[in-house]
């Protein structure tokens, strides 16, 4: 008897199915059938579910003889059921990875709960992905299993069969089944929560859920959507037989009211002739099952009273004053944004006429998410060595929270702003300032940059359009011709940023002021970090950051941290911050996966964690201060290398252990590798190269020569002398931590190469 029972019917879904079924096979949790339902199919799905079967003796081939639907065609699946738990997934639909291994844990750990639901993410055929809007009634916390009365709120979600796992015995002790037409869900997911007397949740996204361009059943006109008027008298009908369920009235009665208006409000659903007589017969079911005792949102009220009148004609009339406002709020939006635009360029046009003032400095960061970076690390240099300049930080004003006290908070586009732009004599940013940015004689600009270049920048970018992606290059080289420094950390990023942002600017060589903290930070200040990122005491915390890559649409981590936790052991953590471009998490924060995406402090982070695992991102020469591990995980470095061009081949020049796979990651850590002698002496030329200047004073140096006009600074402390703060397993090289068991099956250790 398998563990799960995966049923997924099939019909016209021939471009997906394989995808669907390859995500099922796939899962590390291989305990299970999958029954895949050919509802007479006029595609070739019944053959690919034959391939799928013939090599897998795990795929259950059912075809059905005429087209049912999909209701019955599930019911046909569950004839054939003979695991522990029942899943249905549609077939243009995918498990994510490890999904069943997630479920199957749960349930263990909740008691083999009648039902358990988890959530979804629905995924668009632009690559965008958006997770379930109601995820907060899955939470965790808190007693389970439990009874729907002790969680009502399931009710208000999405009612689908395919975002649960349902006991099947349970099911057949019940007698569910699905019935035929459209909305079939429904009269299967009311009664099936309201009769559990276990619930359980998973906080997890486990399905990705289909968002077709064109061809879904939902989204296509057709009298057909008017069979949800028989689905909602199955759902009353199974609570008049029930009567203890008849508290679930007043809040069926609602759900079903919104139903109805959703129905009757989207475009792609009820032929245009049939509108007035879906609301008509909408008018009677509302007659039919009204119960009041749910609360109905304000919002919610006007079409509630609508439908229960089954007004067709005044709800047209509605919509087409609604729209006709929306419109009209439109254009005098525009004419408002118009007007201030054109005072806000005149008040900057009279500001560059007034003195500078001498006593002023703006900065701002693009990319920190807040006070930070390269800027941040001078802005508060600044404030240290040169006191009388009062400093302004340029943010949105839901950053505002990260600047510093006594720092003056700017908000873009603002009158505040463009006087601040036009009157202050120094302007430090690690990108651009706005376009429209007239820079005055006197005034003077420092870039920073970002780190150190691995990456094509600039110019470079030129034979790269993937990576350039409509880089406007007229436009970067009139902003750096109103650069006056340019600060680098190396001898490499001088001789990179003069030739790929040629201008008349003078570089700083001085280091990285935002690697400062990790030469000043103490163990004190690691363990206050560790602690309000909830990491447990004692645990190897690994910090993955990494990269955007130019040549994906969408930027998803090949990389599974829970499967690469899972082999390490409880022990080990990872903190996984993904780029500002990624869109979203790269993991959900879960067991020993802690999301830190939004963290406004990569500095933070990189004190807070044993070691770094990164693949082309820059932090890598930051890192590299702390003088802790650093693994490099390259699995296609050929594409990336390919679509945006390096400087140097990090693979014959790592800051420690290489990885090509993810099984070759595991084994760097399992066997200790990631912290060994050769890892150190890799680290160590690594350093050499790229932090010869990085001591801790690199924002000193810079504000005393652009500020003070200082030239004699004290000597640069050799790397040998530094001292940076030692992370919290830095003692435990003899401990149980130092190697795992390594995982089995053949792996290979890919060194410096």
């Amino acid at each position: 008897m398998p563990r799960f029972s995966v049923i997924v019917p099939a019909y016209n879904v021939q471009a997906y199915l394989h995808e669907c079924l390859e995500s099922v096979l796939t899962q590390s949790c291989p305990d299970l059938e999958l029954i895949a339902v050919d509802d007479c199919s006029p595609d070739a799905c019944g053959a690919i579910i034959d391939e799928f079967a013939a090599r897998d003796t795990r795929v259950r081939a059912v075809h059905l003889t005429e087209n049912q639907g999909l209701g019955p065609a599930r019911n046909a699946g569950v004839a054939q059921a003979t695991g522990d738990y029942l899943i249905f997934l549609d077939s243009d639909d995918t498990l994510t990875p490890d999904a069943l291994r997630a479920i199957a844990d749960r349930l263990k750990e909740t008691g083999e709960p009648d039902v358990l639901v988890y959530d979804y993410a629905r995924t668009y055929w632009t690559g965008e992905t958006i997770r379930n809007q109601a995820a907060a009634q899955l939470t965790e916390e808190g007693p389970a299993p439990f009874r729907l009365t002790d969680r009502p709120g399931l009710l208000r979600m999405l009612m689908v069969a395919w975002n649960k796992a349902y006991r099947r015995d349970f099911v057949e002790e019940e007698g569910f089944a699905f019935p035929s037409g459209y909305y079939e869900d429904t009269p299967w997911t009311y009664p099936v929560l309201m009769a559990a007397e276990s619930i359980a949740t998973l906080d997890r996204v486990c399905v990705h859920y289909r968002q077709r361009r064109r061809g879904g059943i939902l989204g296509t006109v057709s009298p057909r959507h008017f069979d949800i008027f028989e689905q909602y008298d199955r759902v009353f009908a199974y609570v008049d037989r029930n009567p203890e369920l008849a508290r679930w009235r007043p809040l069926l009665f609602r759900r079903m009211v919104d139903h109805l208006v959703v129905v009757f409000t989207r475009r792609d659903r009820l032929p245009r002739r049939s509108r007035a007589e879906f609301l008509r017969r909408a008018r009677t079911y509302y007659r039919r099952y009204r119960t009041p005792g749910a609360p109905v949102p304000p919002r919610a009220r006007v079409h509630h009273t609508l439908v229960r009148l089954g007004l067709h004609r005044t709800y047209g009339a509605l919509r087409l004053t609604a729209a006709l406002a929306r419109r009209a709020a439109k254009l005098a939006d525009r004419l408002l944004k118009g007007l201030r635009v054109t005072a806000l360029r005149l008040h900057y046009r009279i500001q560059r006429r007034l003195p500078l003032r001498a006593d002023r400095a703006v900065f701002a960061a693009h990319g920190t998410g807040g006070h930070g970076g390269d800027p941040g690390a001078l802005e508060q240099a600044f404030r240290t060595h040169v006191p009388h300049i009062r400093t302004a930080w340029v943010a949105d004003a839901e950053q505002h929270h990260t600047v510093p006290a006594g720092t003056r908070r700017l908000r873009p586009g603002t009158a505040a702003y463009w006087t601040a732009l036009a009157r202050s004599k120094f302007l430090v940013h690690n990108a651009a300032f706005d376009r429209r940015l007239v820079k005055r004689r006197g005034q003077v600009l420092v870039q920073t940059r970002h780190g150190t270049p691995l990456k094509h920048m600039g110019l470079d970018l030129i034979e790269r359009p993937a990576a350039a992606a409509g880089m406007d290059f007229d436009a970067l080289l009139d902003d750096v011709d109103k650069w006056d420094y340019v600060l680098s950390a190396n001898r490499h990023s001088t001789l990179t940023w003069e030739r790929v942002y040629p201008g008349g600017y003078t570089t700083l060589e001085y280091g990285s002021p935002r690697g400062d903290v990790f030469q000043q930070a103490t163990s004190a200040d690691v363990s206050r970090i560790r602690k309000s990122l909830g990491i447990p005491e004692g645990a190897v915390v690994l910090l993955y950051a990494p990269t955007h890559r130019d040549y994906r649409r969408t930027q998803r981590t090949t990389l599974d941290l829970h499967r690469v936790l899972s082999r390490l052991g409880p022990r080990f953590v990872v903190l996984a911050r993904a780029h500002r471009l990624h869109g979203g998490p790269l993991a959900p924060t879960a067991g020993q996966v802690i999301d830190v995406t939004d963290h406004p402090s990569v500095e933070s982070l990189c004190l807070a964690s044993d070691a770094l695992v990164t693949d082309y991102s820059s932090i890598m020469f930051d890192y590299a201060n702390l003088d802790r591990p650093i693994v490099i995980h390259a699995e296609d470095w050929e594409a990336y290398e390919a679509a945006r061009g390096t400087y140097f081949d990090l693979r014959s020049f790592p800051p420690g252990a290489v990885s090509r796979s993810e099984d070759e990651l595991i084994d760097i850590f399992a066997t200790g590798h990631w912290r060994g002698s050769r890892s150190a002496q890799l680290r160590s030329a690594f350093r050499e190269r790229f932090c010869p200047h990085d001591d801790g004073r690199a924002a000193e140096r810079v504000v005393r020569h652009v500020v003070l006009g200082e030239r004699n600074h004290p000597p640069v402390v050799p790397l040998g002398k530094r001292h940076p703060v030692p992370s919290p397993a830095a003692g435990l090289a003899h401990s149980p931590l130092a190697t795992v068991p390594p995982p089995t099956g053949p792996l290979t250790v890919t060194d410096s190469h």
